[in-house]
């Protein structure tokens, strides 16, 4: 049995930050998906091998655990695998497959085999407790747009002829997984039933850019108002509000509006920023009057600038 290296899977190095990651993910998710693959074994493959990459070093901590048990592989497999312990001397109770969402979810034989078996602590090691067998995990996505990732939202979603409502917080991110505990495959042989993993995709919504928990934005606005400041309507998440423009903002100058932003997911009282980029549109096609009055100013500015 090969070692399975999950970074260079999706084409990464160890270094790999937790959002180069993610990209990479999605980027090799959408090239692979069944949807658009359809017939292709290999692709198929390689889109389990991609799916199961991502369900390790997306999440820090089972990355943390994988790079740990990684570097000591063979020699665990060889001193008989979990049964005699896990290097490094981090030790765990339940199901390794559980750790990792996996359990009997279809992942490849590496990670059944390296990580499979029930445990129990004993004696600084291990010892042997198989469970009877789980059933199998099954996977769906759930599509929502911005405004209700703002908000929170609900699917129906069937599964097994039942139907289950599934409920996102405020604040979701998209390519967040949620979890429904014993809603996948039922169990066999006395086992426990597989779980539900749901993974969310955020539309995006055109005039607004998401970076984490901070929303961005561009205000288009007239040369008049940049240079003598004033107020004016500017769009956000939970309606149009009143942005305060000092005199003399230049083009480019961005704005914070502080709490305009995302809802931070489990926090539904604290909230992301908004910023509000501006872009300061020349006037054209000029009446006479208006070309005389612009040559004016510029005539007085030049005289300003030649008496400093």
């Amino acid at each position: 049995m090969d070692y399975k290296d999950y970074y260079k899977i999706l084409g990464l190095t160890k270094s790999a930050s937790q959002t180069e990651i993610k990209k990479a993910y999605r980027a090799l998710a959408k090239k692979y998906h069944p949807d658009k693959t359809k017939g292709d074994k290999a692709a198929e493959e390689k889109f389990k091998d991609i799916s199961e990459a991502y369900e390790v070093l997306g999440d820090e901590q089972k990355r943390k655990q994988y790079d740990e048990l990684g570097a000591n592989w063979r020699h665990f497999q060889q001193q008989g695998g979990p049964s005699q312990g896990r290097p490094g001397g981090t030790y765990y109770e339940g199901d390794m497959g559980d750790m990792f969402g996996g359990g009997g979810s279809g992942f490849s034989d590496f990670f059944e085999q390296f990580f499979g078996g029930g445990f129990s602590q004993q004696g600084g090691g291990f010892r042997s407790g198989r469970r009877a067998p789980k059933g199998q995990d099954y996977e769906a996505e759930m599509l929502i747009t911005l405004q209700e990732a703002y908000s929170g939202t609900s699917r129906l979603l069937t599964v097994n002829g039942q139907q289950l409502r599934i409920t996102t917080k405020p604040g979701v991110t998209d390519g967040q997984v949620l979890r429904i505990k014993g809603k996948g495959g039922p169990a066999t042989a006395g086992g426990t039933a597989g779980d539900l993993y749901i993974r969310v995709q955020v539309q995006p919504l055109p005039g607004f850019e998401r970076q984490g928990d901070d929303l961005h934005t561009k205000l288009n606005l007239d040369m008049y108002t940049a240079i003598l400041g004033g107020e004016v309507q500017v769009s956000t998440l939970t309606g149009r509000i009143k942005l305060k423009i000092p005199a003399g903002t230049q083009n480019g100058k961005t704005l914070r509006l502080r709490g305009k932003g995302m809802p931070v997911y489990g926090k539904a009282d604290q909230h992301g920023d908004l910023y509000v980029r501006i872009e300061v549109q020349l006037p054209v096609h000029l009446s006479e009057e208006e070309r005389g009055l612009m040559e004016r100013l510029r005539e007085l500015h030049q005289r300003k600038t030649a008496s400093v």
